[in-house]
């Protein structure tokens, strides 16, 4: 029986076989939704024998077995399955297993002919229950799905997740809120408040994010998320940070009143030729008269942009230390309130952070190389601001030659 049916499209390529398939990100997503629809439909046309898993299930209600009974009857399937208490079977041979991996160990290493294996709420899976899961879903072109919101960084499925990211057997995609096309505005509401009231928990639950330390997030009690009005009289400072694969190429515009930064433009380009960045900047109104200060270590950019581009842009100053002075001037800021306009930048100020040890917890004196580039950009826009402190001062324009004694 074939059927097409609607999946967003974030979810990826359903047509060709994977080892490992794995989506995760923040509430409000339909990642389980998803996999459950899809599974679904497979079911109802294939002979396919699914194991569904979590780390602790207690009773039926603990399992997905729910949520797939409500896809059979969203797709008016109701007639091609039977539901079982601890099974879910249809009418081409397809089967559904449900099954805890933490008090089941010997029940789950006998479990044999497993097409495909569903863990969900992967945060919460143990190494052991991976190292033992693993190896039993053996079957040939047989797959594991995995579906999680992110926890702590050092979680097994998520690091499993991320040494996966390269390999060719595996699929692994972040879906968010923004995925969803069916995201309910009830929801938009909820997320909205949290992201008003609490960026860094924000962060976490909606955008798919690991829990930090509030501590090891850098700007976790200075930056503010919201709109404002940007006065006509403005001076504005732009800043450029260069990318090309998997860094973006940025450009930033904000301004400084009452001792707040206000960020109220953002261009953020992937994969960017340099004959298409001039589209790019232009994409933020003034670009192309105020003065741009940009990163000095792509001075052939710099010149591409002023000749070809005719941008009034120039490359800044760096000295040892050069991070660490203009993250302690941005702190000094009283507020830096980033625009709605502006959501990649201000996902950065959430997210950017110093290291912390995996072992003890402790937040360490070095700050992550991830969540940067934006906050690098407006570092050099408002380099001008920003003092050299490793720098010995220049007295001589202050001294004075000693009039002759009379």
């Amino acid at each position: 029986m074939e059927r097409a049916i609607e999946i967003p499209p974030a979810f990826g390529d359903f047509s060709r076989p994977y080892r490992y398939r794995i989506w995760y990100g923040g509430r409000g997503s339909s990642k389980s939704w998803t996999v459950a629809r899809v599974l679904v439909a497979m079911a109802a046309s294939r002979n396919l024998r699914i194991l569904c898993v979590r780390e602790y299930q207690n009773a039926t209600h603990d399992s997905v077995q729910r949520l797939l009974e409500d896809q059979i009857a969203a797709l008016g399937l109701t007639a091609w399955f039977t539901v079982r208490r601890d099974r879910i079977t249809s009418r081409s041979g397809a089967e559904f297993l449900f099954k805890g991996l933490a008090r089941n160990i010997q029940g789950i290493k006998s479990t044999e002919g497993i097409d495909i294996c569903w863990v969900e709420e992967g945060q919460s899976i143990s190494q052991n229950s991976l190292d033992i899961l693993i190896p039993t879903i053996r079957k040939t072109g047989s797959e594991i799905w995995v579906t999680y919101n992110p926890n702590r960084p050092e979680d097994p499925i998520h690091l499993l997740a991320q040494r996966l990211k390269n390999d060719d057997d595996a699929l692994i995609c972040q879906v968010n809120w923004r995925d969803n096309p069916w995201f309910p505005l009830t929801l938009e509401g909820e997320r909205q408040r949290l992201l008003k009231h609490d960026p860094q928990l924000y962060e976490h639950v909606w955008e798919g994010a690991c829990r930090q330390q509030s501590a090891a997030v850098i700007f976790h009690d200075r930056m503010i998320f919201e709109a404002f009005e940007t006065p006509p009289d403005a001076r504005f400072y732009f800043g450029a940070d260069w990318g090309f694969a998997q860094d973006p190429t940025v450009l930033i515009r904000c301004f400084v009143q009452d001792d707040c930064v206000y960020v109220d433009h953002e261009a953020y380009g992937v994969k960017t030729e340099i004959d298409a960045l001039p589209a790019l900047f232009l994409r933020i109104p003034g670009a192309g008269t105020w003065p741009i200060l940009a990163d000095s270590a792509r001075p052939e950019t710099i010149s591409y942009m002023a000749r070809a581009g005719g941008f009034r842009i120039r490359g800044v100053e760096k000295w040892p230390g050069s991070l660490e002075d203009g993250i302690a001037r941005l702190k000094a800021f009283r507020q830096i309130i980033v625009h709605p306009r502006c959501p990649q930048i201000g996902q950065e100020f959430r997210r950017y952070s110093y290291l912390t040890d995996p072992h003890t917890g402790d937040v360490l004196p070095k700050i992550e190389d991830r969540w940067n580039h934006g906050i690098d950009a407006l570092r050099y826009a408002l380099s001008p601001l920003i003092r050299h402190r490793r720098q010995m001062p220049h007295f001589g324009a202050y001294l004075k030659t000693p009039r002759p004694s009379e």
